[in-house]
């Protein structure tokens, strides 16, 4: 065998080991990190049966922590829909002084600690806050209360589509919108028939994301809501409160039920990113 045959054969085995050494490190991180853990959750969940689960279920403060999170989840999902879009369409469109501040800031909830996010909303809101004599007079409770809670899961998790479309906003373009424009289409119909269906991918992947992350959420919420058992306790915030008060069976159920629902989102998230892929090599 030649020299040159021997130095692509010994390459090639290289290149085998390598990729054996990586494939070997991502499974164990797979399952160490990812699968072990999650089957302990299992087991704890549902060593106790059928009747602790439905017990666990039928708990007025679960009802309602699902009912709560629910509604947070929704109202956040909808508005960092709508001001993610409205935000990713100045920051691809608008040339303005101050930009590249604005996108920055775009960035800072992924930077801030949510903790920080949550004593800031008190800091603006709170007794002897700067705006709690305006709500006040009006009787409209901010802190301790839903909207707090909304306000500050809403901020954590709007960066997740503003950056989800701004990409591809500055991919797409104006040829399109100014070809609609010109053939009489008002800005109305330009944005609903030719902009929003070229983001559509890109708007559901972030609001994914934010959906996803606005179900999790812990630490701002916990500040500004005061966890009240029946009233502010959202299911993470259920979740804390059982394993403190050593109620494990009901605190690994519900983990397990958020889990669910996270991994469904992860794999939607998954499919829409594929799509989206197939999309732009066609």
């Amino acid at each position: 065998m030649s020299t040159p045959a021997v130095a692509v054969s010994l390459g090639g085995r290289r290149q085998k080991v390598v990729r054996g050494l990586l494939l070997t490190l991502c499974l164990s991180y797979v399952v160490v990190l990812l699968f072990a853990p999650f089957v302990g959750i299992v087991y704890t969940a549902l060593k106790g049966g059928i009747s602790a689960i439905s017990e666990t279920l039928g708990r007025t403060d679960v009802r309602h922590a699902y009912y709560l999170t629910a509604i947070i989840t929704v109202l956040t999902v909808l508005f960092t829909t709508i001001f993610g879009i409205v935000v990713a369409w100045v920051l691809a469109r608008d040339r303005f002084r101050g930009r590249a501040i604005m996108n920055a800031l775009v960035d800072l909830p992924f930077a801030v600690s949510p903790v920080i996010v949550g004593l800031t909303a008190v800091l603006l809101f709170g007794r002897g806050g700067w705006f709690e004599p305006f709500f006040d007079a009006r009787g409209i409770q901010i802190i301790f209360a839903l909207p707090s809670m909304i306000l500050v899961t809403a901020f954590i998790c709007i960066p997740f589509v503003i950056r989800s479309v701004a990409p591809i906003l500055d991919e797409l373009g104006t040829d399109e919108e100014e070809a609609a424009i010109t053939l009489g289409a008002s800005p109305r119909q330009t944005f609903f028939r030719v902009t929003l269906p070229n983001i559509r991918w890109g708007l559901l992947y972030g609001t994914a994301l934010a959906t996803a992350r606005s179900l999790g959420e812990v630490g701002a919420v916990l500040i500004v809501s005061g966890a009240i058992q029946g009233q502010t306790e959202t299911v993470p915030l259920f979740i804390l409160r059982a394993l403190e008060e050593r109620q494990e069976a009901a605190g690994y159920l519900i983990a397990l039920s958020l889990a669910a629902m996270s991994i469904l989102i992860l794999l939607g998230i998954e499919f829409l990113k594929r799509r989206q892929e197939k999309e732009r090599s066609l």
